[in-house]
């Protein structure tokens, strides 16, 4: 679908002020220093004081400022101009010395020559991406030798289910562009705004594959069965900050991360 980054750049645009408000991101907590961060992200990343870290895909900059508050130094890169503009006004309102570049990933080295120490993306990213080999390029072009690479993200077994988590209706491996109209946003169910999205569905074997083919060594691989977001219906937080779905309890992975090197 050639105008998918057009489609999905408005959607953004679209949520922007519905997140801003929601409890969801809770930016009067974040404002008064509340980290965005979670702690499967956190103990991946372990010491980043002093590091260069490139943050893809960072929607309105919280997780970017998050981590440059730990005493990182932080480029935080999205492709919805609105976000990017709110991320730049946070950024100033909390001091903070991230920032940040509006780009499409795939277009990034034509817009920044830097390498880093850590490159870093999390939660609801690659669904948006159609090509994860060329992904995989970018994340290896702005690594370091020795840099790391850090993903966390929802599991594509979740991807398979309806909008009620009740029927499995997607292919588990990548297929077609999925093309849904969207009431509301994840951030807020209740939200009178609608928008159209294109996605794909990517196995981790697709991940893990492309990342190997681009020179990156793996580390680890771990899966989760519990998300620290309600990112789905039928969620129930069964103990503070983790969350899993009300019908299936433990029985489905919901978020899985991967740690990679690059070497020389």
């Amino acid at each position: 679908m050639n105008n998918y980054i057009d489609i999905n750049k408005a959607s953004w645009n679209n949520r922007l002020e519905s997140h801003l408000k929601s409890d969801f991101y809770n930016l009067d907590a974040f404002i008064n220093g509340k980290s965005s961060l979670n702690t499967i992200e956190l103990d991946l990343l372990g010491d980043i004081k002093g590091k260069n870290i490139l943050h893809l895909q960072c929607h309105f900059g919280q997780d970017s400022i998050s981590l440059s508050r730990l005493g990182a130094h932080v480029t935080g890169v999205d492709f919805s101009e609105k976000s990017i503009a709110k991320a730049h006004e946070l950024a100033k309102l909390t001091n903070s010395n991230a920032e940040f570049i509006c780009s499409n990933i795939y277009d990034l080295p034509n817009v920044l020559n830097k390498k880093y120490d850590i490159v870093f993306t999390s939660y609801g990213t690659i669904a948006w991406l159609p090509d994860l080999d060329k992904w995989a390029e970018i994340v290896s072009h702005f690594m370091n030798e020795n840099a790391k690479f850090v993903f966390v993200e929802f599991h594509p077994v979740v991807w398979m289910f309806d909008d009620d988590i009740e029927k499995i209706i997607y292919p588990y491996l990548k297929s077609d562009a999925i093309v849904e109209d969207e009431v509301g946003t994840y951030a807020d169910k209740k939200a009178e705004i609608q928008q159209k999205c294109v996605t794909w569905n990517h196995g981790i074997s697709e991940v893990i594959n492309c990342l190997i083919d681009k020179g990156l060594q793996i580390q680890c691989l771990n899966e989760y069965d519990y998300s620290p977001y309600p990112f789905v219906s039928n969620s129930e937080e069964y103990v503070k900050g983790k969350f899993r779905i009300k019908q299936y309890q433990n029985k489905l992975p919901l978020v899985y991360s991967v740690v990679a090197i690059k070497n020389s």
